[in-house]
């Protein structure tokens, strides 16, 4: 997976996150069943901790760490559960990884469909710049567009806030949706000064689906779905339309 939708950029990611409508109010022992039960099909997440809002952590290897290796992550908080693969090898890797979970998470944390309220599956793709990320994400993505005239006009000295959010429905009822953002870390302070350090330039691919329009279907497979459109809107629309051209515009600069 990483060598293809994450050919271009310098970090390629995958997440989930089930929202729930009640928070979980779960024991001690609930918790612990849960984790060793994921345990058991991947021995390498035996990191617990705590975050400092109260979310719980089971992973592999340093949460923080920013390097090529795979490593998986699932964290409980009290009103969703969410998961997540830095540089999946593969998308069977990610899907199994995915899958597994949310068969054992209705299970062993009390959820029913009437709790459900949506499931998102996030790709990331960063790209290191040290440079005006508003002003690149400007001349690459909107050079022939009709708003080209106000973000390259004689009266713009800088752009300091260019990050497109789009979405889309992918059915008729409007139940499944995709959303893709742009998203700069430049802060005026350094188009100020002209002295800019290297941050992550960050596209956001979401697919997401609503609980509550259609007769119910399983976790696991509604998490299969959504990966394949997210797989398929990432290959086809996302990496050629975005990823690829900002990569190329960042090499050709100095």
């Amino acid at each position: 997976m990483k060598s293809t939708l994450g050919a271009r950029c310098d970090d390629f990611y995958a997440s989930s996150r089930l929202s729930l409508k009640l928070d979980l109010t779960l024991s001690r022992e609930s918790i612990l069943q849960f984790f060793e039960r994921i345990q058991r099909d991947y021995p390498a997440m035996r990191r617990l901790r705590r975050r400092n809002d109260g979310g719980l952590v089971l992973g592999e290897g340093e949460p923080d760490l920013r390097d090529s290796e795979s490593r998986r992550w699932v964290r409980l908080e009290s009103p969703a559960l969410r998961m997540g693969y830095f540089s999946p090898p593969s998308s069977q890797a990610w899907r199994q990884f995915g899958r597994s979970l949310l068969v054992y998470a209705p299970y062993y944390l009390s959820m029913s469909d009437l709790d459900i309220d949506h499931l998102d599956v996030t790709y990331g793709f960063d790209l290191e710049y040290g440079g005006n990320h508003d002003q690149l994400v400007a001349e690459t993505l909107y050079a022939n567009h009709p708003l080209a005239g106000l973000l390259a006009g004689d009266e713009c000295q800088h752009v300091i806030d260019c990050q497109p959010y789009l979405g889309i429905a992918l059915t008729p009822s409007c139940d499944v949706q995709a959303y893709v953002e742009v998203k700069s870390r430049t802060s005026t302070f350094e188009v100020r000064t002209g002295e800019y350090e290297p941050q992550i330039l960050s596209v956001y691919l979401t697919v997401r689906r609503y609980w509550g329009f259609e007769s119910a279907i399983p976790l696991a497979e509604a998490f299969v779905q959504l990966a394949e459109a997210a797989d398929e809107l990432a290959m086809n629309r996302i990496v050629p339309t975005l990823v690829n051209p900002l990569a190329q515009a960042i090499a050709s600069r100095p």
